[in-house]
Order: C-alpha cells, then structure tokens, then sequence
C-alpha cells in the first residue's frame, strides 16, 4: 500500500465518527502536545476584536452617562470654628482664603512655569493623557523629578467637580469629564479656572491667595522665578514650603531649579532670561492671620498639630472647612498664664536699656496630669507677628530640668556593676571619698562636699548625675524619659551630658512628662481636641485621647516627686506646698560653655506646668547666651522662669495650697 493510501486510511476512522462543529475550537480538536493549546490566529484575532469592541463599547457607555456637573457643586467651602473647653467659641476661621482672578491677571512666565511642572502638552491633549499617566510613573520609580501624571484639565476637575478620594470611581468620572470638558471649554478658561482652585498651602487656594501668602504681593506682580517657586507647591505644599524645615526647602529649592530648566527645554523661557534667575526667591515666613492675634494662632497650630497626628486629615481638608473643633484650652487659664508671662517681663526685662534683654524669648504650657489634656499656653507675644510656637518648640536645651529622669531610672534600674549585676539606689545615696554611691550611716554621713542625689537635683550637682547617668546607663536614662512623656526626636545623642539635659524638649511634653511622677507614674499623651465634628457627625477614625499606662512604678514616681516637693520647699521658703523641678537651665558640657536658656517645671494639685526661657536670634534661630538677663549676673536669667510659675500658680484657683504656718 502506497504512502497516499497508508494516509486515506487513516483518516477514515475519523471521518467515520464525525464531531459536531464547536464555536470555538479551543482546546484544538485534531492536534496533540503543546499544539493542541496554543489558540489559532483566527481565535486569536478573534480574542482582540471582541475585546476591543467591549472597551469601546463601556466607554461609549461611560461617555454618554457620565455628565458634567454644575462648578463646585460638590467642593463648597466653609469656615472651621474652634471651641474653648467650657464650649464656646474661641475663634471662627474665615471661608476659604481664595482671590479669583483672570488669567490676564497671571503673568505669562508663571502660567509657562504651571505648565512645565504639570502638563508640559496642555495647549496640544485632548484633556487626558496616557503618555504623561506612563512617564510620570516611569520618573517615580527612576526618583528623578516628574510632571504629574494627571493633566491640568484632570486635575481642574478633581478640585472644582469632585472630590479628592482616591477611588477607581472617581479616576474614571475625572477621566469621561476631562475629556468631555476640554471641548467645551477653552484651554485658557480651564488654565484660569485651575490656578484659581490649586492648593498652595498656607490656607491658600489660587494663585493670587499664593503669592500675599508668600511674598506678600498680587499675582500680577510676580517675576519667573517667584512663579516658579509657586508652581514647585503643587507637587504637594507640605513637602515643598521651603520655610517650614529644611528638608522642605532643599526639596523646593531642587523643583525649582528643575521647573525653570524644564521651562528652556520646552521652548516656554529663553536661556538668558533663565540666566537671570540663579538665587532661589526666599518667600516670606508664613504669617497668620489678624484673628490669631495674641495667643488664639498658636492654641489652633497645637490643636491642628493634634488632629493631623490622630486622623488621616490633612493641612488641605482643614482648609476646605467645615469643622468643629472641640478643644481642652480653659480660657482663664490661657489669660493667667499670659497675664504672669507679661507681668514677669515687664518688671525684670528691659531690651531699651540692656543688650542682655534683647530677643527673649518664653514658652509655657499647662496639661492635666490626671488625663494629659492641655489646659493652657504661652506661644510668643503675638501669633500674628512671631509665628514660631515656643510652647511646643523642639530647638531648646532643657538642662537640669531633665535631672527627675535620671534619677527615676536610678531609682528603677540602679546602678550596673563590673560583673553584670546591678546595686540598688535610694534618692539619699551619695557619692563618697572613693567615688563610689553609698548610703548614708552613722559612720558615713554626707558631708557638704558630697551631696546626696537628693540634694544635688536641688542644688546644681551636674557632675553628680553625670556619674549616675553613666552608672546607670544613658540607654536606660532616655528610655525612663521617652516612657514619662518626652518624645523620641527630642532626644540628644548618648553623651556624658546627656543627663544634664542636652536635649530638647517642649514646654508641652515637660508639663505632661512631670504629670507622670505627680500621677504615681501613670503616663498620659498630652492631648488638646476633645471631639471633631464635621456636618453634624463626628469624624470617623478620629482619636481623642490615648489611655493611661504605667511608666514608672509607683514607688520610684512617688520618691522622684517627694525628692521634687523638697526642692521646692527650699526654693519658696515654704510659701507654697507644691511639687516643683529645678529651676537651672541647659548643662554646661565644659567650663567655657555658657548658660543658654533657663526652664522651671512643676505640678500643683492636677495641674502640672513647664516654663522656659531663651535668647534667639532673629535671623538664624541661634541661641544666645543667658548671662546677664535682667541685669543680675549671679542668676543668670534663671529666676524668670520661676516667677513665671510662682505668679501663675498664685493666680490659678487650681495653683498651690498655702503651707500652714508651725
């Protein structure tokens, strides 16, 4: 039989027994191995042609369904209103800090700089744009600097038609109107009606509300290297306002730089007139409002501060308004602690006179121990006019202040000794001839020259509680002080000093950390918003308050406090029968170094206080020496701080109980 018929009769059999024909003949009917799975072109094409006509077909669905709805319909501005303790009102914020202008209002160099950092094919897409989606993405993962992946138009949209969710809802909505957007409207009432909506930070929205809020001029007025720096806060104003950290600025500073050169390469700025622009423009710093006068800007910056780190609410949702702050602040006490502040400076400080008085500085703060709310502060003079919040500053060596924690861990831990094993340490304890801590007996009592841990947090005794510090271990010191309250990023490097406070707390986390040892070692967060309400509902995920949990045990914060009382009833001569904490500022780390700021803490009642006072320099935040303050070179400015509390404690109902009397 020949090679044709072997063939013929092979497929007999299956001609034979014929199939009924399939839709789709997948898997391959007649074929065997890898050949059976692999589809057909036919099915292939096929596959394509089906799925390309069920996308054309949901975005012709899409498009059609999807309409534009009517210009902030949804993004309806209002005020945010926040509330004293007792429940009125302590201030209303204006509506949205916004300026509509004209698009010939706009410089053309600040609408070009706009253009090259987010859409450099604004004037030439259809609204939408897949390649900038890919190279933003592409420049993300490479960590180079990117124009957004969302045109202009989209982003027009997403602040003037809807909302800011990050859903695959709203992506798409945003995508059907851009597109339908961008033909019926023209590129330059989009470009206006964009850098009228943008957010820049600093409670502006637009470009006009951007330029008085960082160099204090109209739109109008702005050169290309202002535009640019202005056109660098779209990427995110948090990260990019150069005079908030500098971190921020060398951030801005790069975008900006990036921005112009972008502007060269698009054909949107000659070279030489980029030439002219090689100094970053500094804006100015950011100042606040004239109904944050006194102290009311810098209770909204703590109580804002607060709501940031316990929500997921930004600085932009509590611009767009519409809050209800509750907040812990008690106006009394807020006006007696200013009232002492002021009254203290007027009668002791005098910048006409003495150089030594210049460019003083307080900060203080009040918090509850028993739950951690914050009762009251002292920021600055006025919010409208030095934006910095002393109260809640983390720039300030708190010195000898910082001594209660080294004796906490002392008293916790006690002293490790060469084979590994620790001695226990009692606050009477001292350090003896042979430069070892004892306990003091009959035989062995302290003499002047060797003063009693005790006494030495009272009197000074810095190279004392270096020596502990040490013996106990400065890992453990700062671990005693971060459980009290004192925050992590306050912490100085693990030096001899350390323990003679190197590190920089504020004023706030001072108060509630000495509400631990007057709390018997129950720690509470300081926390200064009761309850936040938005449309009538409180807000979702909100935190108000942590609970308490123990830092200390009971016995050790209860000996730390009485070591605390003692030093206090030397210091006011038994006047008072409050808890207090040395009233000496910043360690010295050597013999030539200068007295820097000065700090008084202390608790009466349920109300703990920190007071601290420094000489900054204007124009780089540089401390400056304390020598002399007040004219009294024996004190060295250490006093004050200590008025200040003794002043406000008289004057707080909830102050110190008078000692009686035999």
């Amino acid at each position: 039989m020949g090679k044709r018929q072997q063939q013929e009769s092979r497929e007999k059999p299956a001609r034979r027994h014929p199939r009924g024909r399939r839709f789709v003949d997948y898997p391959r009917r007649g074929r065997r191995g890898l050949r059976r799975w692999l589809p057909s072109w036919r099915l292939l094409l096929g596959t394509v042609v089906l799925g390309v006509g069920a996308l054309v077909g949901l975005f012709a669905w899409a498009y059609t369904s999807v309409d534009i709805p009517d210009e902030n319909a949804v993004a309806v501005q209002e005020a945010n209103t926040y509330y004293w303790a007792d429940g009125t009102q302590m201030v209303s914020l204006g509506k949205v800090n916004r300026n509509i202008v004209h698009l010939s209002d706009v410089p053309e160099s600040v609408q070009n700089a706009v253009i090259a950092a987010e859409n450099e094919s604004f004037y030439s897409d259809p609204g939408v744009s897949l390649q900038g989606i890919l190279r933003a993405a592409a420049s993300t993962v490479e960590g180079q600097e990117t124009q957004g992946g969302s045109t202009i138009t989209q982003q027009y949209v997403k602040n003037t038609y809807l909302s800011q969710e990050q859903t695959l809802t709203r992506k798409a909505k945003e995508f059907i109107i851009s597109l339908k957007l961008d033909r019926t409207k023209s590129k330059q009432d989009i470009l206006q009606g964009y850098l009228n909506t943008s957010w820049f930070g600093r409670g502006a929205y637009g470009i006009e509300a951007a330029a008085h809020a960082y160099y204090g001029i109209p739109a109008r007025q702005l050169d290309p290297g202002r535009g640019a720096a202005l056109a660098a806060l779209l990427k995110g104003a948090e990260l990019y306002d150069p005079a908030t950290s500098r971190a921020n600025h060398e951030r801005a500073e790069d975008r900006w730089k990036w921005i112009l050169d972008r502007e060269v390469e698009a054909g949107l700025m000659s070279q030489q007139e980029r030439d002219k622009h090689r100094t970053f423009p500094e804006p100015d710093k950011q100042s606040m409002a004239t109904n944050l006068a006194g102290q009311t800007g810098y209770l909204v910056d703590v109580a804002n501060k607060y709501i940031k780190a316990h929500s997921m609410i930004t600085d932009q949702d509590l611009a767009h308004g519409g809050y209800r702050i509750y907040t812990t602040f008690d106006k009394k006490q807020v006006e007696r602690l200013t009232a002492s502040v002021e009254s203290v400076l007027a009668k002791n400080i005098d910048p006409k006179n003495r150089e030594a008085d210049r460019n003083i500085q307080v900060g203080a703060a009040s918090v509850r121990h028993s739950d951690g709310a914050v009762l009251a502060l002292y920021g600055g003079p006025d919010a409208t006019k030095q934006f910095t919040n002393n109260a809640d500053t983390l720039g300030v060596p708190v010195g000898s202040a910082f001594k209660p924690f080294v004796l906490a861990a002392a008293l916790q831990y006690g002293t490790e000794r060469r084979d590994g094993d620790r001695t226990s340490v009692h606050s009477g304890d001292f350090y003896g001839n042979a430069g070892k801590l004892q306990s003091p007996s009959a035989t062995a009592a302290p003499d002047s020259s060797h003063p009693s841990l005790r006494q030495a947090l009272a009197t000074g005794g810095n190279a004392t509680y270096v020596r502990l510090g040490k013996e106990v271990g400065l890992e453990e010191v700062k671990d005693t002080a971060i459980r009290s309250g004192l925050l992590e990023n306050s912490m100085a490097p693990l030096e001899d000093t350390f323990s003679v406070g190197t590190s920089t707390p504020s004023a706030i986390r001072m108060a509630g950390a000495y509400g631990t040892f007057a709390n018997h070692g129950l720690q509470n967060d300081p926390y200064s918003v009761t309850k936040l309400v938005k449309d009538d509902e409180s807000v979702g995920g909100f935190e108000s308050r942590t609970k308490a949990r123990r830092a200390l045990p009971r016995e050790v914060a209860d000996e730390v406090g009485d070591v605390l009382r003692e030093a206090g009833s030397k210091m006011f001569a038994g006047d008072t029968a409050c808890a207090v904490g040395a009233p000496v500022a910043a360690g010295r780390t050597g013999d030539q170094d200068r007295l820097k700021s000065a700090w008084f803490v202390g608790w009466a009642k349920n109300t703990s206080t920190a007071v601290t006072m420094f000489r900054m320099q204007p124009m780089d935040g540089k401390l400056l020496p304390m020598s002399e303050v007040g004219g009294d070179t024996g004190q060295r400015g250490n006093a004050f701080p200590a008025k200040i509390w003794s002043d406000y404690m008289d004057a707080n109902p909830r102050g110190c109980t008078p000692a009686k009397a035999g």
